[in-house]
Parts: C-alpha cells; sequence; structure tokens
C-alpha cells in the first residue's frame, strides 16, 4: 500500500532541481541550523556537550582490557520529522495566456513560502530563551541595551558569551548570529566604531565585525514576514546568539553524528510535484518538505536577549 500511495504523486524534476537551487540571501536558518540528511522520520540525534572533548585515558597495557566509553558517556536527542507542503494553482486559461513560465514561477513560490517558514522556525527555536541554561543567557535591560549609549558594551557582552560557550563545550564559540535591529545597534555603537575608525574604510564591513569579535562566522538575520493583518515584522527580532556552528560546505552532505549547536534532519526538501483539481482545468504545483531543526548542543550556544530599547 506504501509503495502504491507513493506512486500517485510523481516528482517533477525540472521544477524540483528549481526549487533545490533557488536561494534568498535573507535566509540564515541552514547555516545556524546546516541540513543533514537522515533515513527515518522518527530517530535519535546525539546530543553535543563538552563531553566530546573529555581526556579519557587511551593507553592500553599488553593483553589488558581496552578502554570503553561508558553509557553514560552519550546522551541523544529525539527527533520527529514534520512535513511541510504548500501548493500554488494556475487555471489552463492562466497558462495559456502566460508571457513567461507561469509554472516554474509557481514552483518558487511554493519553495519561497516554505523556505520562510524554516526560517521563523529556525529563529523562533534559536532565539528562545526557554533552551538554554541560565549561564547560557541574559536578558538586557536599561542601561545595558545597545541603544544605551555611553553605558552599554557590545562587545563584552559578546565576549561573556564566548566565555560561556567554551566553559560549556571546551570549544571557542566561532559564530555570531544578529537580528536585523541588533546587528544595526552593534554596527552603530561607539564601543564598535571605535575600534574601526582608523581602519582604511572607515565603515564596519563583515570582515572587520569578525576581526573584532574573533570569530569566523557572522550571519545576520535580515528576513521579513507579513501577518494575516498586513503587517511586516523582523523574523529574528532583537536578539544575538554567540555560538559554536561549522557551516555547511558546497557540496558536502553534513552527518548529524558531527559536533555542531543544531542541525536540520530532513529526508525530503523541495520536492516539487504537479496534481490536477477542479475538473482537470487547474494545476497544482506542489512542494514538499519534511524537516525537523533541533538544538543538539545547547550548551555550544549563549543567547542575548532584548538588545534594543
Amino acid at each position: 500500500m506504501a509503495n502504491r500511495m507513493q506512486n500517485l504523486r510523481v516528482v517533477d524534476a525540472v521544477l524540483t532541481a528549481l526549487s533545490v537551487g533557488y536561494r534568498n540571501e535573507s535566509y540564515i536558518a541552514d547555516m545556524l541550523f546546516p541540513l543533514a540528511r537522515v533515513t527515518k522520520e522518527v530517530g535519535q540525534i546525539p546530543r553535543f556537550n563538552k563531553d566530546h572533548f573529555r581526556l579519557y585515558n587511551t593507553e592500553r597495557a599488553i593483553r589488558a582490557r581496552s578502554n570503553v566509553m561508558q553509557p553514560g558517556d552519550r546522551d541523544f536527542v529525539p527527533v520527529a520529522l514534520e512535513e511541510h507542503d504548500f501548493s500554488v494553482p494556475m487555471d489552463y486559461r492562466e497558462g495559456e495566456e502566460a508571457d513567461f513560465d507561469l509554472e516554474a514561477s509557481n514552483a518558487l513560490i511554493a519553495e519561497e513560502v516554505i523556505r520562510i517558514r524554516r526560517e521563523k522556525i529556525a529563529a523562533d527555536l534559536a532565539f528562545n530563551a526557554a533552551n538554554y541554561a541560565a549561564g547560557n543567557k541574559i536578558t538586557l535591560a536599561g542601561a545595558d541595551q545597545w541603544t544605551a549609549i555611553g553605558t552599554s558594551d557590545p562587545i563584552d557582552d559578546i565576549e561573556t558569551g564566548k566565555d560561556a560557550v567554551r566553559a560549556g563545550i571546551a570549544r571557542y564559540a566561532n559564530s555570531v548570529t544578529f537580528g536585523a535591529s541588533s546587528w544595526k545597534s552593534f554596527k552603530n555603537h561607539p564601543a564598535v566604531i571605535d575600534r574601526i575608525k582608523h581602519s582604511q574604510i572607515g565603515v564596519l564591513t563583515l570582515d572587520l565585525a569578525k576581526q573584532i569579535l574573533d570569530v569566523e562566522n557572522i550571519y545576520i538575520g535580515k528576513a521579513v514576514y507579513q501577518t494575516d493583518a498586513g503587517a511586516v515584522v523582523d523574523v529574528w527580532g532583537d536578539k544575538c546568539l554567540v555560538h559554536y556552528t561549522r557551516p555547511p560546505a558546497a557540496g558536502v552532505q553534513r552527518s548529524v553524528y558531527e559536533p555542531n549547536f543544531g542541525y536540520t534532519a530532513y529526508k525530503l526538501i523541495g520536492e516539487t510535484d504537479k496534481y490536477l483539481g477542479e475538473g482537470g482545468k487547474v494545476q497544482y504545483v506542489r512542494n514538499t518538505a519534511n524537516f525537523k531543526q533541533v538544538i543538539v548542543g545547547a550548551d555550544a550556544g549563549y543567547l542575548i536577549g532584548d538588545t534594543n530599547a
């Protein structure tokens, strides 16, 4: 029965390639939660903490027993993938009258809808203070907020975060993710401007910011979404996350068994098919994704909340 049901949905290879190849530079979810393919919808992912860097005794004498990791030295995060899909309709008359490839356009619209949903889920997960221990988060207020000129110090706040990550996983944080409004406050802060005023360009670039913070990666969440009431809202808000993340490399498939802050475990991403409705006169282009974003190393992150007044 499962195979027969699967055959009812015929994947369109051309539209799927178009969807998978689609990129929106405003989206950063796949940087913070790199894609990692899994074989089952329900399973477990190893939890990442400083036990991965414990100094074990590995010397073995002749005829002695091998050194063995104890069961309590490993922990796992349960994961259950969720299916997301979205369809865009096209009447046969619209297809005949369009001066462009309406089918391809609809495929990209469906992909964009799924992508922005992934972005929102990632932001809600990574920027949720409840996901971090007390020592791995701070909520700024009053004179400590980055919009409070003269009393706040965003560089020092981020350095505190780096120290917390190192204490938690025995490895330095290598990445900082800013919400768009937090990045604006950071780059315009006098403490930051003072660091770059003698540079050749006198403007904070991402490369200069990486040097100031001594990290390999900086990600800025620029995506916005529109509410049902028509309001335009920042996806990432005014928060900042200091974390250890190995970003995805082109053409290299990540594994959930590698230490990281988080992953997007998936079976399907960007798979596109078509089906008919309304008496055969309306064609739907549908995008399907089967994934779950999960934090596997909460100790590898330090959340700075409410950076702006």
